[in-house]
């Protein structure tokens, strides 16, 4: 089985997809009720069909999708504990939001990297990014052609150290040349990141994700 790509532990995802090769024949019907009865509660297909042989989950990917969500209140929540980084210092999404224009393109992202990642390069292409406020909740959303390992959740991290006052949004520029994951902030924990969703050429006709939460 091949995945669109490796989440870490405790990460969500509303969007992963996965190919895998089979002789055996069944309506795509069978296959989505046969592997949901044999997998846990909190895994869950939502959609199975036959695809074209020159299709692959993770190299076919033209880009991914991730959120990044942040309860900013002075009360932890019992029902989102795992759904979400309390933070209850209050947080300036506005700013963060300024701080993380300077990421858009493609850039080096050494800066961002898991120590451990085993990536080829550290050249990804960031094509979108937003930092917004809904009352207590505080979203990112980031579009990229791929992703480091990490790199989400130590930009979160970072943009936090700008949303604080503790830097000013100018701030994330100098960490991103540095190249030095040591220049930015801490990794964020992993249960706030969801993988939302994964593009692929629309020729290949690959279902929207079933859930956005």
């Amino acid at each position: 089985m091949t995945c669109a790509g490796r989440t870490d532990t405790g990460v969500h995802a509303t969007g992963q997809v996965v190919h895998f090769d089979t002789e055996s024949a069944r309506e795509d019907r069978g296959w989505l009720l046969g592997a949901n009865s044999n997998l846990p509660d909190d895994i869950a297909v939502t959609w199975a069909r036959q695809v074209s042989e020159d299709f692959h989950a993770r190299f076919s990917a033209t880009g991914r999708n991730y959120r990044y969500r942040i309860l900013n209140r002075l009360q932890r929540s019992a029902m989102h504990r795992h759904r979400a980084w309390w933070v209850y210092s209050p947080l300036d999404a506005g700013r963060m939001h300024a701080a993380a224009q300077a990421l858009l393109g493609e850039h080096d992202f050494s800066a961002f990297r898991a120590a451990g990642c085993r990536a080829n390069t550290p050249q990804r292409r960031i094509s979108h990014i937003s930092v917004e406020r809904s009352g207590d909740w505080i979203t990112l959303l980031v579009s990229a052609n791929a992703f480091l390992q990490h790199m989400v959740r130590n930009i979160t991290g970072t943009l936090a150290v700008v949303g604080d006052g503790e830097q000013d949004p100018g701030w994330v520029a100098e960490v991103l040349s540095s190249r030095d994951r040591k220049e930015g902030g801490i990794a964020a924990p992993p249960h706030g990141l969801t993988l939302m969703s994964v593009d692929y050429p629309a020729s290949m006709q690959i279902p929207e994700p079933l859930d956005s939460d």
